[in-house]
């Protein structure tokens, strides 16, 4: 399929806004749960389950969740800094990241994915569509294969929700037809307090 969107190619060198853990779990802790006193059993629904965040994001609002692409970068063969499943996606690579918020403007969740940069367009026809929404129009099956789970700080994150710390984020992988077709990794705001109730007796 021929892209009609271009690539942003001069933010190749950019960053893109992961975590400072004060907390990491990795796969089995995301299959065994945590502790509720760490986190509550409804923040580990959203975290831990292999449900579309961008869907559960809109029945907890009542609004459509909108996407705001900031970052679109071909990074060649570079590893960009992600998570070490980014070695199950085939070079060459591109780097998509995104806001995802309420229609009416309020910023919910950040994400960065990686893909195979020559079947991105297969797959985001509309870049500006949540992935998940794009992958639905297409009756895309897909498996979410949840690998890590974070707690932690980032102060670009922080300023940018207008949240304090301690933020909750994960990364994991899409499969399609047993192939990985996407690394993604996703941060949220503590505003979703609001819908979820506080992420552990301690926030």
């Amino acid at each position: 399929m021929t892209a009609t969107q271009p690539y942003n190619l001069n933010t190749a060198s950019g960053n893109w806004h992961s975590l400072k853990p004060i907390w990491s779990g990795g796969k089995d802790m995301v299959q065994q749960g945590l502790p509720h006193e760490q986190l509550s059993p409804t923040w580990q629904m959203l975290l831990l389950g292999d449900g579309s965040p961008t869907h559960h994001l809109q029945l907890l609002t009542g609004e459509p969740t909108e996407v705001d692409v900031i970052d679109m970068s071909s990074i060649g063969k570079r590893d960009d800094g992600a998570p070490s499943e980014i070695e199950a996606i085939a070079e060459p690579r591109l780097r998509r990241q995104v806001w995802l918020r309420t229609a009416s403007g309020q910023r919910l969740a950040y994400a960065a994915s990686w893909w195979n940069a020559g079947i991105v367009d297969d797959y985001l026809q509309n870049r500006s569509l949540p992935i998940w929404r794009s992958l639905s129009t297409l009756h895309t099956e897909l498996y979410r294969d949840v690998r890590g789970v974070y707690c932690g700080h980032c102060a670009e994150l922080e300023s940018a929700f207008g949240q304090k710390a301690p933020l909750w984020g994960r990364h994991y992988l899409f499969w399609h037809d047993g192939q990985p077709l996407t690394l993604i990794y996703e941060v949220f705001s503590p505003y979703l307090q609001k819908y979820l109730g506080k992420m552990s007796k301690n926030s």
